[in-house]
This record gives structure tokens, sequence and C-alpha cells, in this order.
């Protein structure tokens, strides 16, 4: 777990109205109400279970704490364990972080002559390209062929922020919907990569808490890591490494589902931490996606013949544990676990495992760890318990 989650996880949970239940006020009323009633009367007083008017306290008593469940709501708001939303926004002003919007995905685009000219050709900046007609690619920047040349590579961003322009693979986009002349193809040669919605609660809380340590550049590693994280909400995990001996910086980053960045993003990256006011004249950064370290998996399991009328249901539960640990096992430095595998698989039902792989194997803090191949899972059968 990050140290900004721990930190939350470990805060003390607060109460504004002090923990009180639906319950509580209705019986603190229902109190009231006879203690009030035994002074007037000059004698006990007490309230039938079906009395009308021991309805009429729990009617009110259903108002009343409603309101105290927005009292509380208002004070948890200005606490970063408990924010969102608009309410987060708000918050994270008071250090700095402004959310960040959805982000559009790039790519590098290839644009190919149908012969030789003697004169540069143009594209203008703008120029569309895509696939389908669904998702559209635009180019950054003006740029040329040079005369004698037969192509030009330039960035194209897709004209809609979101994820809906990520996964592209080479030469998907060959459609040239704005036509140059003696442009015979186009195609895009990178994959196309970066596109995301407008940050979410939880990775905005993460940079609020790094914020403080930004506020003298980008020296210390908490500083990095802010940064990073505020380049685009398309960035996941990030690391850093430093050899302060040599005045190096190594920054690793992974996008927000899981897969690489593209050369597009990782210089993007760079730029953003080279900024003037933000990186320290005497740090040198290098930016990249992390090293692979390969791993295996190789399991077979049994379920307890006890549990024979919910086999399927528990194969289907162990499979989705095993791509559940896939996911989990994809964070920057986290060694190859097998002991968590084995954890999520049992609780998805599983009765006893044989594991030939993963085996354990320690990942730098700048490396990840990254899947061979497909998950091998084989179901052994029912067992006696």
């Amino acid at each position: 777990m990050p140290d900004w989650e721990t930190a939350l996880a470990s805060t003390p949970d607060i109460s504004f109205i002090d923990g009180r239940t639906i319950e509580d006020v209705k019986a603190e009323m229902v109190a009231d109400y006879e203690a009030y009633m035994t002074a007037a009367e000059g004698k006990p007083y007490t309230l039938g279970r079906a009395a009308p008017h021991r309805m009429e306290l729990y009617a009110a008593a259903a108002q009343i704490y409603q309101a105290m469940q927005y009292i509380d709501r208002g004070g948890k708001v200005n606490l970063l364990k408990y924010s969102y939303g608009g309410f987060l926004d708000n918050l994270a002003l008071i250090k700095g972080p402004t959310r960040n919007p959805a982000a559009a995905a790039s790519t590098t685009v290839r644009f190919t002559l149908s012969a030789l000219r003697v004169s540069a050709v143009s594209i203008p900046a703008g120029t569309r390209v895509s696939m389908d007609g669904s998702v559209y690619f635009a180019t950054d920047v003006y740029t040329e062929i040079p005369a004698g040349s037969r192509t030009a590579d330039v960035t194209a961003t897709c004209t809609t922020p979101g994820a809906a322009g990520n996964g592209y693979q080479p030469g998907e986009l060959a459609i040239l919907v704005d036509p140059v002349p003696y442009v015979a193809s186009v195609q895009n040669i990178t994959p196309t990569a970066g596109g995301t919605d407008a940050e979410n609660d939880a990775d905005f809380k993460e940079r609020i808490y790094l914020a403080p340590g930004a506020y003298s550049t980008a020296g210390p590693e908490d500083a990095y890591r802010y940064h990073a994280m505020s380049y685009s909400s398309a960035v996941g995990d990030v690391e850093t490494q430093s050899n302060q001996a040599a005045g190096t910086v190594d920054l690793v980053f992974i996008l927000a589902d899981g897969s690489d960045p593209g050369p597009e993003m990782i210089q993007g990256m760079l730029d953003h931490l080279s900024a003037r006011l933000r990186r320290p004249m005497t740090d040198l950064v290098h930016v990249s996606a992390p090293q692979k370290v390969a791993y295996t998996i190789d399991v077979t399991y049994w379920i307890n013949r006890s549990q024979a009328a919910q086999a399927v249901a528990i194969q289907q539960a162990v499979n989705q544990a095993v791509e559940d640990y896939k996911t989990w096992q994809r964070t920057i430095g986290r060694d190859i676990n097998p002991s968590k595998l084995h954890e999520m698989m049992m609780k998805a039902g599983a009765k006893r495992l044989e594991i030939a792989a993963p085996v354990y194997t320690a990942v730098s803090k700048i490396k990840i760890a990254a899947l061979e191949g497909e998950a091998v899972v084989r179901y052994g059968g029912l067992e006696d318990d």
C-alpha cells in the first residue's frame, strides 16, 4: 500500500455527530418527551410503543437524523480522508493542486508521397486521420515533406479526450480524412496511448498528499512523484531513483490502465519535468517505461467435494482471482510473489493449490513484473475434504 494510502488508513475515523445512530435519536426524543410529560403531569409518564405521539417522534427523528448526516458530511469533506468530488477540488486549493482534466490519446503519424517531388509538400496542422471515421486524430503542428523525400513523421492527438483514442496499433490509422496533395498514404507508426478521463478522486488525493514535497521544485523524491502525477491523469504508477553522485534522476512510469507509455508520452513527461522553474539545474532527468522482469503463471487447483454444487461458480471466481493477481502484480517495484496468488485463489474458493510458477523474485524499485505468455490455470477436480 503506498505511503499516502497507509497514512490515510491509519488516521483515526472522525464523527462530527459523535457516532449517533437513528436509533439513538429516536430513543433520545422519546426520553425527552416522557420527561417533559412527567414534569407537566406530576407523575411518571410512559409513551406506549404504538402510541401516535411515538410515531410522530419517530417521523421527526428521521428528518433530524438526516440533517445530522449533512452536518457530519459537512465536517468530513474538509478532511482529505473523506473528501470527494467538488469538495475535494476545493480542499485541494489549500495546497495548490488542481484536478487533471481528461486527456487525449496521441501517436506519431507518417505521411507518404506517391512519388518524389522537386519541392516541399506542406501538411497543415490539424490534418486528420482515422481508422473507420469514428475516432479522429489531428496533427499537432505544421510539417513538410522535404524535396527529394517521400515521408514525414508528425505527432497527432485525438480530437476527443478520453480513453476512446487508446489502443490503435501501428498501421490502423490509415484513412486520410483531410486530403493533402501528392500524399498517397498515411499511417500511425506508434500505438495510440495516453487518453484518459478526468483524474479520479484516489489519484487526486495522492497528489494532494504529495503536494508539500513540491514546494521546493522537483528536487526531493516526493516532488518528482508529484510533478510526474500532475503531467496527465493518464499517468498511473510512478517511481524514481537517483544517483546524486552523477547528478542523475531516473523516473519510470506506467499508464493508469497498466500499459507502457508511448514515445510521445515519455517525451511529454520529460518536457514537463524539465521546465525551467521545475527541475533543479543540477539534475539530469531520464524518463522511460520501467524495465520488465518476466514471470509466468502455472497453477493447478482443486475444490472440496462438499462444494460440488458451487463448483462452476468457484471456478469462475478462481479464474477472476488470477486476473486480479495479474493486475495487483503490475506495480512498479513490486516483487513477484506467489504467496499473494495463493492467498487470492484460496479466498476465491480453492481447496488447495500446486503453484509451479511464479516463483518469488525480487524486483528493483524502478522495474516491473511482466507476465510472459498466457496464464496456465488447471482445474484438478473435486477432492474429499
